[in-house]
């Protein structure tokens, strides 16, 4: 069997959780069947089973207007990809960007489409600020592909009950298939020279963040929460590539503020490489996970594979990862029906996000229980192998 996979992502040009599922599902999917991967760049390989093709955008979008850029250039790709010959059985492709070539293929070929939900447009309308009409196109994009796929895979149950309540999707055709973690790669790493080349002192405990500067991410209520931790915490924040100028700007006057009060505030501005991120995991006394949209997080697999306790909201496809009391703490918050990138009440989720910092910062015991109850939780859960097998089965019960 043969699948043709479609993406935005693809290593090394990854800058997300959808291309990390990405990167470590194909490759563990090669045990069992043939791949033509599809993506987003200048890529080109062929091994035995696998061919790896990149496109780059095939129109000349010079006059285009500057917001509508990214969504023409992802549809203009698309068309590309459909352009080439498919010889596959199945078709999977991964976010909004591929999901229009993901119909074309499957209407064009007769094949049967998946659709893996990594994220949903209508639950991140903050978009609208990065991408105009652009998001609209986007949103239309993504509900007519996920009604017409033949199979809707949802990382998290979370994800699922989104997806049931915002498209037209029957049940039967939602799979949860749950991300995974490499546990022979996050680890715990005793090594510190990543900590000192980004200016982070291994001797004073710090909660880390680790994410990109979105709405989504929360990253602007974990800085405002600061004010609320402990003086002697230190805070690390791995944050990188801002969705818009307006959150950038928040973001670094929320990090001058911070800086102005205490000296024990790092700002690692640039994407790092993953053997810098775990070894700042590994080091961090507690990893904080403020998101008020995720569908699964991975980074808090990440982190708990490294024997990090976690901080979260209690959101989305979080509570699947991170069990209360167990492996962190996870923080209600109630959103904004009208803005759901928004807490009802923003202060008391930052004062209850600093709050559980600050009492697992106090608790060296707990804290290393949990962590370890952690990483026994990731390998024994979320492995890419035992991933693999249910997408190849996913694959052959849609063939046959």
């Amino acid at each position: 069997m043969r699948a043709l996979f479609l993406t935005n992502e693809f290593p090394p040009s990854i800058y997300g959780g959808a291309g990390v599922h990405v990167d470590e599902l194909t490759r563990h999917l090669r045990a069992y069947l043939e791949l033509d991967i599809r993506t987003f760049g200048d890529h080109d390989a062929l091994e035995d089973g696998w061919r790896v093709r990149g496109y780059p955008v095939a129109h000349d979008l010079a006059t285009a207007d500057d917001r509508l850029r990214p969504m023409l250039s992802a549809l203009s790709r698309d068309i590309a990809m459909v352009a080439d010959l498919v010889s596959a059985d199945v078709v999977h492709a991964h976010t909004w960007y591929t999901h229009l070539a993901g119909m074309l293929v499957r209407l064009a070929y007769g094949i049967p489409f998946v659709l893996t939900v990594h994220s949903l447009e209508p639950l991140r309308p903050w978009k609208r600020e990065q991408l105009g009409g652009g998001y609209d196109v986007s949103s239309w994009v993504e509900r007519t592909a996920m009604e017409s796929a033949d199979a809707v895979i949802a990382v998290s149950e979370g994800t699922r009950q989104d997806v049931l309540r915002l498209f037209e999707v029957a049940p039967e055709r939602i799979h949860v298939i749950h991300n995974g973690i490499d546990p022979e790669f996050y680890r715990p790493d005793g090594a510190t020279d990543a900590l000192r080349r980004h200016g982070v002192d291994p001797d004073v405990p710090y909660v880390l963040f680790v994410g990109r500067i979105t709405r989504q991410k929360g990253i602007v209520h974990l800085v405002r929460a600061i004010r609320h931790l402990d003086p002697g915490i230190g805070v690390v924040l791995c944050a990188g590539q801002p969705d818009t100028p307006e959150i950038g700007r928040e973001m670094e006057e929320g990090v001058r503020a911070a800086q102005a009060e205490r000296n024990n505030v790092v700002w690692i501005g640039e994407m790092v490489s993953r053997t810098d991120v775990r070894q700042l995991y590994s080091h961090a006394a507690v990893f904080c996970c403020p998101s008020v949209y995720e569908p699964f997080g991975i980074i808090n697999l990440e982190a708990a594979a490294c024997e990090t306790p976690v901080v979260a909201s209690a959101v989305g496809g979080i509570p699947e990862v991170v069990v209360d009391g167990e492996t962190g703490l996870l923080v209600p918050v109630e959103l904004d029906i009208e803005d759901p990138m928004s807490p009802v009440d923003a202060d008391r989720f930052e004062r209850n996000l600093a709050g559980a910092i600050n009492a697992l910062m106090a608790d060296a015991g707990t804290r290393d229980v949990m962590g370890r109850a952690g990483r026994r939780r990731a390998v024994e859960h979320f492995s890419w192998d035992a991933i693999a097998r249910q997408t190849a089965d996913l694959y052959r019960t849609l063939v046959e």
